[in-house]
């Protein structure tokens, strides 16, 4: 979901997907900056990053992981994997950009949950559909646009359960992007997370077979998910080494489904830490 539902993305269990999305934030926008030599065309090389957050929105019990993983980037006019998203442009212009996206996230096991225990896992989702990206500012000279509304919507599928088909997530997101004093890139983003009934019952649903004298049964409904406020900060260590750092506030205060038994705390907070090291870059630059 970019921060996936975009890239971010940005769904419960997403941290590699999140890691990922400030690993490949080297375009972040400059405001007042002047312009910078082109990226190169593609990137790749190996991060390492630890990650704490809630098991999913709700959730009073966190979950946390140590990510060794290699990336790729590819800044190329159509094709572009870039700012943790893999997307396909169809259309872009100074204001607005079109494309299809794709992203994913990992599971968890429901015996680490009090809440779910018992019940299935969550599991390994993949996210693909349409963004609409609109620049409130024009782009400046070296990097996109200091303020954009990213508008993603997104098929949820497990590919652990052979792609079946959990839902759908639209994820409108109001971002920030500048480069402050010292080299640092800075990104703050805030929106709403709504998922339709089935993508609701997937994290939130109770079924009667696994309804307890604690947890009672419960249909979830379509609608608000969670609002997310998110922070990303980066920085050069040198030429092939990146720090990254985030933080994301997730409430479901006034949710559609705070009233589900799986939900225990209104807010949660996620962070994640981690050095990423570009093994090898193109001598060709990036094209828009």
């Amino acid at each position: 979901m970019t921060q996936s539902a975009s890239g971010i993305p940005p769904l419960p269990a997403r941290a590699a997907a999140t890691l990922a999305a400030f690993v490949a934030c080297g375009a972040t926008a400059q405001t007042g900056a002047p312009a910078r030599p082109a990226l190169p065309l593609w990137e790749a090389g190996v991060f390492a990053a630890g990650a704490s957050q809630p098991a999913y929105p709700g959730a009073n019990e966190r979950t946390q992981r140590t990510l060794p993983l290699p990336y790729l980037i590819w800044r190329g006019p159509v094709l572009r994997a870039d700012q943790g998203a893999v997307a396909l442009r169809a259309l872009r212009t100074p204001r607005f950009e079109l494309n299809v996206g794709f992203g994913g996230s990992l599971g968890s096991s429901s015996d680490d949950v009090d809440a779910r225990r018992g019940m299935s896992d969550l599991g390994t989702l993949v996210e693909a559909g349409p963004r609409l990206v609109w620049n409130l500012v024009e782009p400046g000279p070296g990097g996109p646009a200091p303020w954009r509304f990213d508008l993603p919507l997104r098929a949820v599928l497990d590919a652990s359960d052979g792609l079946r088909h959990r839902g759908w997530a639209l994820a409108p997101e109001l971002v920030h992007e500048r480069r402050l004093a010292g080299g640092w890139n800075a990104g703050l983003r805030f929106g709403p997370l709504i998922g339709d009934r089935r993508l609701a019952d997937t994290f939130y649903g109770v079924d009667a077979r696994d309804a307890t004298p604690a947890r009672e049964a419960y249909d979830a409904r379509a609608g608000l998910v969670a609002w997310r406020l998110g922070l990303s900060l980066s920085r050069p260590l040198g030429d092939d080494l990146r720090l990254f750092a985030f933080t994301r506030l997730e409430s479901v205060a006034g949710a559609a489904n705070r009233a589900s038994p799986l939900v225990r705390r209104d807010h949660g907070v996620a962070a994640g830490i981690g050095l990423a090291w570009t093994l090898a870059r193109s001598s060709r630059p990036a094209s828009e």
